[in-house]
């Protein structure tokens, strides 16, 4: 493959939708840009017709691994016996300098335990984190938390590094150049909170100066979506707990606005008459357009897409992915968190292909 191409490590199988999905949404991403080329990992007579369907030979490379990582497979067992599935295989693409990003709609466990032990972490991270994108009232349309579910456990250290893998892939993946950061907590107010939350505090707020972000202070579960901050930093306890609550409540809305719309004859005239706003507010709080948690901290960049996206939201997980290999993400991270709260000269500055990123108007490149 052309060193000049962005090389995606995909795995096939992981997924709830099946390998075909996953190809219908290389394919997607390939209409949009034809430069992009893929490793794709799992059974070589399960991909190769799905691949020759859609025309991408071109732009495939397939690497055959006949097992597949279950969604309920403990992590542990993957590591001890996963050398064979295409999960493995996919991030040994990028271990190896192949590829620049994997991506994955695997088991969340699993993929980080194995993107642990074969990519390492970078020098300095005690504990890597799963970065993900929230819907917001910001102008891009969401902002970044973490962890969302990397580890539960979080000290006031972990809190700062956080801070700083957060910060560094708001301004590389989405070209904001002087990020706000944010601490969550149960409050605002200074007392309130942990020990340790109270002394994170304390070393951010001191961070922020010297690496260029601005720290608006404590915020609460209602600035999540709200346009007061970019980044939200929390433990992997309290962000998978948000996750899950804001995406089950998203499903209730949804569910209860269709049963609504059809309860008589004249709310289903309403529901015509709605349609064009329903469509436009469908689209903007649709996951599939932010589909994609990013693992923070590791020398390597994997993108953790959604179990059960479809192609749509394999398309918007390399998009992602090639964003962030197009500005040398993961090599600004690693002199980030190195440089501790010292400025690299040259770090995490926003170019062309990150300052598009977040901006719906624009071409999309992936």
């Amino acid at each position: 493959m052309g060193t000049n191409k962005t090389v995606i490590s995909i795995d096939a199988m992981g997924g709830d939708r099946g390998p075909a999905t996953v190809v219908a949404g290389i394919s997607k991403s390939v209409e949009k840009n034809s430069d992009l080329r893929f490793i794709v990992h799992g059974p070589r007579d399960a991909l190769a017709p799905l691949i020759a369907k859609r025309k991408l030979d071109a732009q495939c490379e397939i690497r055959d691994a006949r097992e597949v990582v279950s969604m309920d497979a403990k992590p542990s067992h993957v590591m001890r016996h996963g050398k064979q599935t295409s999960m493995w295989s996919a991030i040994e693409s990028v271990r190896d300098k192949e590829a620049d990003v994997c991506i994955s709609c695997g088991n969340t466990g699993a993929l980080m335990a194995v993107s642990m032990i074969r990519l390492r972490k970078v020098e300095g991270v005690n504990r890597p984190a799963i970065a993900c994108l929230w819907p917001s009232r910001n102008p891009s349309g969401f902002n970044i938390m973490l962890d969302v579910g990397a580890d539960i456990r979080a000290d006031q250290d972990d809190l700062l590094q956080y801070a700083l893998m957060g910060m560094s892939y708001a301004r590389n993946g989405f070209g904001l150049s002087r990020p706000r950061v944010g601490l969550l907590n149960v409050g605002t107010e200074e007392h309130k909170g942990r020990a340790e939350l109270k002394v994170a505090g304390d070393i951010i707020a001191a961070a922020a100066a010297a690496n260029d972000f601005d720290y608006v202070g404590f915020v609460e579960g209602g600035d999540i979506p709200s346009d007061r901050v970019d980044v939200i930093v929390t433990d992997g306890f309290t962000g998978n707990v948000a996750l899950k609550t804001a995406e089950g409540t998203a499903s209730l809305i949804s569910e209860l606005l269709r049963e609504a719309f059809k309860y008589t004859p004249l709310s289903r005239i309403a529901a015509l008459l709605a349609y064009p706003s329903l469509k436009r507010l469908s689209k903007r709080i649709d996951p599939r357009r932010v589909n994609g948690g990013v693992f923070l901290g590791l020398n390597g960049t994997v993108v953790k897409s959604h179990g059960s996206a479809d192609a749509t939201g394999v398309s918007a997980a390399i998009k992602l992915g090639f964003t962030l290999s197009q500005t040398g993400f993961s090599e600004k991270l690693a002199a980030r968190v190195a440089s501790n709260v010292t400025p690299v000269q040259g770090d995490d500055q926003p170019d062309a292909a990150a300052a598009g990123a977040g901006d719906t108007n624009k071409t999309d490149t992936a």
